[in-house]
């Protein structure tokens, strides 16, 4: 009996290490995603996206990768910190993606556990774009339209994707940021919302033989537009993780 507790006892603390390390895990997932809806006028559009850092510093190594691919446009998808993290850390991590190109921001309902105007203050301070439920419009030299939108945190009612649309104006690719998935409820074909980026869940974050409290992060083909998923890059309660891994993704947009 002393013995297989003591097996039990190892085994466990093996686990614990196990999920311990998987949650600091650096991991880029690339992905291209062709739409034929897309102006071909711009090529191919090139999207760094990370969400849900929380506690974590964003590491060198996929600070060092992403330069490397020259993203045109680096977004973070809410929830850059929550209660008690440091603003020298989320600085730093401003300031390393900052590195890697133009960085765009949405909130996420753990960004307002912090003094929200101190963060305000200190996105723009860094340079970084909020898109609260706004919209930036890029054009190429024909005339055709890129349009990068983004909502505020959803599980706080503060998330009017009407306004974005409107900001966005008609026609043009649009790509939508929104910390919640949810927001695909309030989405219909009509809008032609072709991409939306999310986070928020962590992909269940631990998961037992397979189930969590959410579905893992994936892209996900719907009637009324694609979006991704993502497991996000930090955890938020304890520092584990089992079947979720963190992540961040290389988008490549191109027409097809």
């Amino acid at each position: 009996m002393i013995y297989l507790i003591a097996l039990a006892i190892i085994g466990g603390a093996c686990l614990l290490m196990y999920m311990f390390s998987e949650a600091f895990a650096d991991r880029i997932i690339y992905k291209e995603l062709s739409f034929p809806e897309f102006p071909e006028s711009f090529g191919e559009v090139k999207l760094f996206f990370i969400s849900d850092i929380h506690k974590r510093t964003v590491s060198e190594s996929i600070i060092g990768e992403v330069k490397e691919k020259k993203p045109d446009l680096v977004i973070i998808g809410g929830d850059l910190l929550e209660k008690g993290v440091p603003f020298e850390r989320v600085k730093k991590n401003l300031l390393g993606l900052k590195e890697c190109g133009p960085v765009y921001f949405v909130w996420g309902n753990n960004d307002y556990e912090a003094d929200y105007h101190e963060l305000d203050a200190l996105l723009l301070e860094c340079g970084v774009k909020i898109l609260d439920n706004t919209a930036l419009s890029f054009e190429s030299n024909e005339g055709e339209r890129f349009i990068l939108m983004g909502t505020d945190d959803l599980s706080k009612d503060r998330d009017r994707l009407d306004l974005a649309l409107k900001d966005a104006g008609s026609g043009g690719f649009q790509v939508l940021v929104s910390h919640d998935p949810r927001i695909i409820n309030s989405i219909t074909k009509e809008q032609n919302i072709h991409l939306v980026l999310s986070g928020h869940t962590h992909g269940g974050q631990i998961r037992i033989f397979g189930f969590g409290p959410y579905e893992k992060g994936r892209i996900k083909v719907l009637p009324q537009t694609t979006i991704l998923i993502s497991n996000g890059y930090g955890t938020t309660g304890v520092p584990l993780r089992l079947g979720a891994k963190p992540e961040t993704h290389f988008i490549t947009i191109n027409k097809g």
